[in-house]
This record gives structure tokens, C-alpha cells and sequence, in this order.
């Protein structure tokens, strides 16, 4: 599954894009599109080849835990709606992945979210949409002092750890913390207490 192809060239976005066989043609003109992009240091594909049929969840957690490691910045996932590629990557702790098909919620996932994910759907809009809503989502940057900080806070401490990516094996820190699970009972208890 994993291609690897990685682009590098300086300063600027570490970028990944992945999408299942449904999403295979949209991610290639995102990759190409990318590729060209100034504000792009690097594109890694991680899959999937114009031969494969990967299962979406796949692509999707192997691109999130890249971000998670803190091998790369974000990444624009492709499947055909854009569902459950979000979905999936959503599973690795720490990674906030939207789907969104319009400039105004593509803005707000990063002014507002501090989303890591990008997820559209093939078979939900356009190609050139798609293009256009990826190119505006890089140049987007979360204001750490905006009062969103706050709200995403809430994110990060419910699940035990601050955002961006983090170093060292990313299981081994998960296993450490007990896991999700460990972090929802242990807010679930604190909650109980204040009741």
C-alpha cells in the first residue's frame, strides 16, 4: 500500500496525500497540484497505485500516524465521499481529520479546528473544486492565540495529550497513557466526581 513517493524540496508544508480506488484519480491531481505548490516542502503518497484496491481505513491510518510521529504536517485523504477516510484517520489519537466540500468549512477547519486532515469525496464534488479547496486549506495557518485555542484544547486534554506531532513511537506513548480508552474512563470518572 504505502508508495512513499516523496517529494522534498525546503522550507514549507510536509504534505501527504492517500485515497482508496474510489479516490485514486482526485488524489493524483491533488499530488501533482501539491508537487508544484511553493508553499509545499514535500508530497509523500501513501497509496493507493492505479493497480491496488486497499481498504480506505488503511490509507487513512497509516497517513495519520505519520502526522501523529510528526513525520509530516497534514494530509488531504480521498475516498468517495470523504467519510470514511475522516473517519478512520480520526481513530489515531491526537489527529483532528474533517471532511469538508466548501471554502468556508474548508477556512474554519483550520482557523477554527486546527485540523490536520483534509477528507473529500470523488464522487461528492468536482475535480477543480477539489483543487481549488485544497489549495486554499494550505494557505490556512491555526492562530495558537485565537480564542479557538481554547475549544481545541478541550480536544487535546480529553485525550490526555497536547496536539501536534508527537516524537518517539507513537504506540509506546499510547500504551504508556493507557491507551483512548484510559483517558475517556479517566475523564468520565472526573466528570462523575464534579457531579
Amino acid at each position: 500500500m504505502t508508495q512513499d513517493n516523496d517529494t522534498s524540496r525546503g522550507e514549507g508544508l510536509r504534505l501527504i496525500v492517500g485515497g482508496d480506488d474510489a479516490g485514486y484519480r482526485y488524489k493524483e491531481a491533488v499530488r501533482r497540484q501539491l508537487e508544484e505548490d511553493p508553499r509545499v516542502a514535500s508530497v509523500a503518497d501513501v497509496g493507493v497505485s492505479a493497480d491496488e484496491s486497499v481498504p480506505y481505513p488503511s490509507v487513512a491510518i497509516e497517513a495519520a500516524e505519520r502526522i501523529a510521529r510528526g513525520e509530516a504536517d497534514r494530509a488531504v485523504l480521498i475516498c468517495g465521499t470523504g467519510l470514511g477516510v475522516a473517519i478512520s484517520a480520526n481513530k489515531v489519537r491526537g489527529i483532528r481529520a474533517v471532511t469538508a466540500h466548501d471554502s468556508f468549512s474548508v477556512e474554519r477547519s483550520i482557523l477554527s479546528n486546527d485540523a490536520h486532515v483534509l477528507c473529500l469525496g470523488e464522487r461528492v464534488i468536482g475535480e477543480q473544486l477539489a483543487l481549488r479547496l485544497v489549495g486554499e486549506w494550505i494557505g490556512y495557518t491555526f492562530d495558537p492565540a485565537s480564542p479557538s485555542r481554547e475549544k481545541v484544547a478541550v480536544l487535546d486534554e480529553y485525550e490526555g495529550r497536547p496536539a501536534g506531532p508527537r516524537s518517539g513511537d507513537a504506540a509506546a506513548e499510547d500504551a504508556a497513557a493507557g491507551g483512548v480508552a484510559a483517558s475517556v474512563s479517566d475523564a468520565s470518572d472526573a466528570e462523575g466526581a464534579r457531579s
